[in-house]
């Protein structure tokens, strides 16, 4: 303006075409950075960050594994990563709140995915588990059941968010736990007890901060032990129905005294436990995890992968991975706390349980105070279908951030 008013007054217009000039730039340029803010905006950083350092640790690890390990594959570890991230940009479009009112359709397709191996021509066996699915021709496996932990995660947020926060009848609480108990029966006819697992302790969490009453909790919770307390027993006598495979019952066997399998599981939990110490403080270095690359470690690149992590980076290595799930965990427990959809807060709920679970277990199996089980690692054991779908979850949580602002 200033410049427009001192030029002069025959109508020249050199000033009005400085500020025109100047004028326009600006709002390009103010323009092109609010279109970067835009972007950024629609991200959730706080979780973003620590999940994609996670995967970048799981590519590092995982080929340090394949230099030694026939079958740490790394360029499908890559494709696998590659699928995750086109799934998670997807999910992250999309108004995941459409998935509130749909649990009948939900439930139906988490029981079609669970019993997809079971089809004739489709299901893939390995280790005892039919629990994967061979695609005709082109040879593609991959395991339905990763994926329905995340179709588990939408029923259970939608079942419960009807309550919007206290569940007041037992009829409903009943009706809840029968929903959860659909999904993890059918899991367990594969069998796959790990994920069955996962997928009770997702629902459990909802459950329970969906306002279950705690003496309900206190007595379901009574009820599995003393229903498990049953099947071990009754897995462990002769003429009984065994409900627990035999390798299911040797782990936890071994948990609770590892001589018992000296050359079996017990073998490869004392391997694990010799990795993970063998590491000391500062680790062997990149490349030098020997009780993987001499063939003591067995599965190294997916059951056993944290004492192979362990191994070459040591406690302050370990420490670090660990840092890096409290953050990705503890950002998504924070934004859920400030969604006050019910839904909202329950789907991110779902997703910390699922994390929370298999960090515990899979680091637990591996320095001896967890049952040996098959549960990946999230973000760095070898698996596409766990890879897909653990990248999947980070997509999950920034669809929650982009669409907060009508989430209410």
């Amino acid at each position: 303006m200033a410049l427009e008013m001192a030029g002069p007054q025959d109508g020249s217009g050199i000033g009005s075409r400085l500020s025109a000039m100047f004028s326009g730039g600006s709002s390009k340029n103010a323009s092109h950075l609010s279109g970067k803010r835009n972007v950024f905006s629609e991200l959730y950083l706080s979780q973003l960050i620590p999940a994609a350092l996670l995967v970048i640790v799981g590519i590092v690890t995982i080929y340090s594994a394949s230099l030694t390990i026939a079958e740490a594959n790394f360029p499908r570890h890559l494709i696998g990563i590659a699928l995750g991230i086109i799934v998670a940009a997807v999910i992250w479009r999309y108004d995941y709140r459409t998935l509130a009112n749909m649990s009948t359709a939900l439930l139906i397709i988490d029981c079609v995915l669970m019993l997809l191996p079971k089809v004739p021509g489709l299901g893939y066996s390995a280790k005892g588990m039919t629990g994967w699915v061979q695609l005709p021709l082109i040879h593609l496996r991959f395991q339905p059941s990763e994926i329905a932990k995340l179709v588990t995660i939408f029923l259970m947020a939608s079942v419960a968010a009807q309550f919007n926060g206290k569940i007041e009848s037992l009829r409903d609480y009943v009706r809840v736990c029968a929903t959860l108990c659909v999904p993890f029966g059918l899991i367990l006819i594969l069998p796959d007890l790990g994920t069955g697992l996962i997928i009770l302790f997702i629902g459990a969490t909802i459950i329970v901060c969906a306002g279950a009453r705690r003496s309900w909790v206190l007595v379901t919770i009574a009820l599995i032990v003393v229903g498990a307390t049953v099947v071990v027993a009754t897995s462990m006598i002769d003429g009984l129905p065994h409900i627990l495979k035999e390798y299911q019952l040797n782990r936890l066997i071994v948990f609770i005294d590892p001589s018992v399998d000296p050359t079996g599981d017990g073998y490869n939990l004392q391997q694990a436990k010799i990795a993970v110490g063998s590491g000391g403080i500062l680790g062997k270095g990149f490349g030098n995890a020997t009780q993987a690359a001499n063939g003591f470690l067995p599965e190294a690149q997916t059951d056993f992968v944290f004492a192979l992590f362990a191994e070459q980076f040591g406690f302050v290595g370990s420490l670090v991975l660990l840092g890096l799930y409290a953050w990705m965990i503890f950002s998504t427990i924070l934004l859920a706390m400030r969604m006050d959809s019910p839904f909202s807060k329950l789907v991110l709920v779902g997703c910390v349980a699922m994390w929370s679970f298999q960090v515990l277990e899979n680091v637990g199996m591996c320095i001896g105070i967890m049952p040996i089980t098959g549960i990946p690692l999230p973000f760095i054991s070898f698996g596409s279908s766990s890879m897909v779908a653990q990248i999947a979850s980070v997509g999950i949580v920034q669809s929650v951030w982009k669409h907060r602002q009508k989430s209410a």
